[in-house]
Parts: structure tokens; sequence; C-alpha cells
């Protein structure tokens, strides 16, 4: 055999590393003369097939970005169960602690993805202005690209996400004739819920051209465009004063240096009796997001812990009244997803290529198990002004809808 297809004595060290600074996980490593690598007795979950020396190299020295950027290039392939060999890593992860080259790459990336008014245009653009033909062939009808909310755990993903809706407006107490700021709206599906069954005008900020631009057309096709207006802009630009403020899915783009500037944007817009919430991807430790779900798919993206999300209200005088993590909920959401993305992988190959279908496998797949092992936490604040006596006096009202028609109203009015 040749050297060059030879494996030399330092690599199947380096493959050794590897697998010991993962934590030690039940898989074979397999190099591209066929020799097969493994540190434990266990069986493997997986086998992962490594092409050539230079991506060996690669995963030495960063092996989370590597074998992200290995995977969705085809350079490594996973012969087995990728979701139980994601679980092993993810379950050993807080076991290990990053090299100085993913300390450093993960610093650089903050400094070219900040979240200025400029940079969050390009970091929203990367990620939600790549086709909305695209995400229609995984997310729901009304394309709710957050967490659904299952009243059991065996109902589908549409009626979850309407479910999440009426979860969410219930917890503001929504009222008809209220007005409600909106801060990320996605495509629309939120506001529009919020106008037709709670009867209240809505305004809905975001800074992606194509939601804006889908949201706009879902009004006028349901008669909703004089109660709910889609404002393409950032939310530091809001102005006008509201009864409610909510953002679902946005914190995690705002990063933790603009959260002062978050806060001010609340506490102008709410009034005495002004009431609030955040829905939002969180971390239970202070820890950033995946380097490599940075580089390739969320730029900008910082998953904050409930303490610093909180950093955001306490300065101004805002009382948090509910919080509620729903991490299994966004598990079994991602289960919906992927199954979908998977049955759909075709297209998605035909509109783009089939390193895009495994980049985004990878990401759904590793979102999913982050989920499952408490890697990732999804938080729900519902908070009002600390003088208000508009709240309500027991969580009844949450719970008291599940399980009727949708466009029910189904909320306890806040106290007066």
């Amino acid at each position: 055999m040749s050297s060059r297809h030879s494996v030399l004595p330092i690599e199947r060290r380096l493959v050794e590393h590897v697998l010991i600074r993962t934590g030690r996980i039940p898989v074979q490593i397999v190099l591209w003369n066929g020799e097969s690598i493994s540190v434990t007795g266990d069986e493997p979950v997986a086998r992962v097939f490594v092409a050539d020396r230079r991506m060996l190299w690669r995963l030495a020295c960063h092996p989370e970005v590597s074998f992200g950027e290995g995977y969705s290039e085809g350079r490594i392939r996973v012969e087995g169960d990728l979701i139980a060999l994601l679980e092993s890593i993810y379950r050993r992860a807080s076991e290990v602690s990053d090299s100085v080259v993913a300390r450093a790459f993960s610093r650089w990336l903050e400094r070219q993805q900040r979240n200025s008014p400029g940079g969050s245009r390009r970091n929203i653009h990367h990620h939600y202005d790549i086709r909305t033909d695209f995400y229609k062939l995984w997310l729901d009808a009304q394309l709710v690209y957050t967490c659904a909310y299952f009243p059991t755990p065996e109902g589908g993903l549409e009626e979850a996400q309407v479910a999440k809706m009426h979860h969410v407006c219930r917890k503001l107490g929504l009222q008809s004739g209220e007005t409600v700021i909106e801060a990320g709206c996605g495509w629309g599906a939120l506001a529009l819920h919020m106008a037709e069954h709670y009867g209240v005008s809505v305004k809905a900020f975001n800074i992606s051209h194509e939601q804006i631009v889908y949201a706009r057309e879902c009004a006028r096709a349901r008669g909703l465009e004089r109660r709910v207006e889609f404002i393409e802009d950032d939310y530091r630009n809001v102005q006008g004063g509201f009864d409610a403020f909510v953002s679902v899915g946005m914190l995690e783009h705002v990063g933790l240096e603009h959260y002062s500037e978050l806060g001010k944007v609340i506490n102008r817009v709410l009034g005495d009796a002004g009431r609030g919430f955040l829905h939002f991807i969180g971390r239970d430790r202070e820890r950033p997001l995946s380097a490599w779900i940075r580089h390739r798919i969320f730029p900008g993206a910082y998953p904050p812990t409930l303490r610093q999300a909180l950093d955001i209200l306490e300065p101004w005088g805002f009382a948090v009244l509910d919080v509620e993590n729903l991490r299994l909920h966004y598990a079994r959401t991602l289960e919906h997803w992927l199954d979908r993305f998977e049955a759909s992988a075709r297209k998605v190959s035909e509109m783009f290529t089939p390193e895009f279908v495994r980049a985004w496998r990878l990401y759904l797949a590793g979102s999913m198990v982050a989920f499952r092992t408490g890697s990732m936490q999804l938080f729900q604040i519902a908070f009002a002004r600390r003088a208000s006596n508009r709240i309500p006096w027991t969580r009844a009202r949450l719970y008291a809808g599940e399980g009727e028609a949708e466009g029910t109203r189904s909320w306890i009015p806040a106290m007066s």
C-alpha cells in the first residue's frame, strides 16, 4: 500500500486523542485505509468514516467545527444511528473543555457576527432569507419556526403550533381592543393569530425581507391588513405606546451586549399597566452556542441563561409573573421538523446542494438532541410593570382552553 493511503502511528494516536477529548464515546472511527479504532469496549453506536488524513488533523485541532464541516462536505460519513451518536457526544459534553483553537475561533466568530443594526441584518439574512419555499417543505402550514406546545405528547405539529400561539396569548391575557407590539415576527403567524382570535391590533417588526413580504401577503389573504401592520425594521426603532409586548424566538439573535437596548425599547413602549412576554432558547449555564452552528447556520446567535435574560427586565421596573421551561416540547417539535425535512431531502437537494442537505440534517438532529439531553432549554417569561395589579390571580387560565376548538377564547381576564 502506498504511503499516501497508509496510516501513521501518530495518526492512530490522533484518533484516540479525538475520542478521549469527546468523552470516550462508544464509536468506531474508520480511517481512509479501512482501519478501525475505538477507545472503549462498548458496542459502538455508529461508525464514523474519515476520508483522508487532512480531515483527521482538522478533527484533532477543532473536533466540533471540523466534524460539522466534514459531515456537510461528505468527507466524514456516519454509518449507523446519527441521533444516538450525537446523544453520546452531548451527554459527555459537560466533561470536555474546549481547546485553545476552539475558544479562539469562537471569539473570532463573536467579533465577526456582532448584532449591531447592520450586523443583525446580515445575520438574519443568512438564515431566514434563503427561500421561503424551503421552509414550507418542513415547517407547519403557518410557517411557525419556533417551539410548539403539545398539550399531549402524541399531538401533531399543526395542532401543537396553534396550541402554542393560544398558550402565548393566554399568558399575555390579551383582551379585545388592545394594542400589541411584536419584535421578530417571523412569517407573521402569531401576529395574525392574535388579531384574528383575540381581537387585538398588532404592529410586528422584523428585518427579514422574505418573511415580511410573505407575512403581508398572508394578512391581505386573511383580511387582517388593517389590524396587523408588518414593518421591515429593527426592533431598536420601535416607537409608540402599547398594552403588550411579545417576542417569540428573537432574543437568541439579540446578543448579550444589546440586552440593555432591548430593555429600553420594552420600557419605552409599555405603559403603567403594560405587560410582556419573552420566548427564547436558553441555557442552564453560561456557554456560547455551538461554533459550527454559528459559522454555518445561525450567525450571531447566543442562548442566554435565565439569569441573563432577566437582566433585560430588572432595571426597568418589570416584575416576572410566570416562568416555564418547554425543553421537551422543543425536542418533540424538532422530531417533527427532522422527519419532514428527511421526507423532502431530495427536493431540498435540488433547491440547493447535497452539502446543504447534510448541513441542515446535522443542525436539526443536533438541535433535537440538545433539547433531549438538556444542553438547551426553552424558556417562556411573562412579566408586567411591578406596580400593576392587572395580573392573574391563579395560573388556571393557562390551561383552561386546552383541547378546545381553534379560535375558542379560553382565558380569565386579569384583575382590574
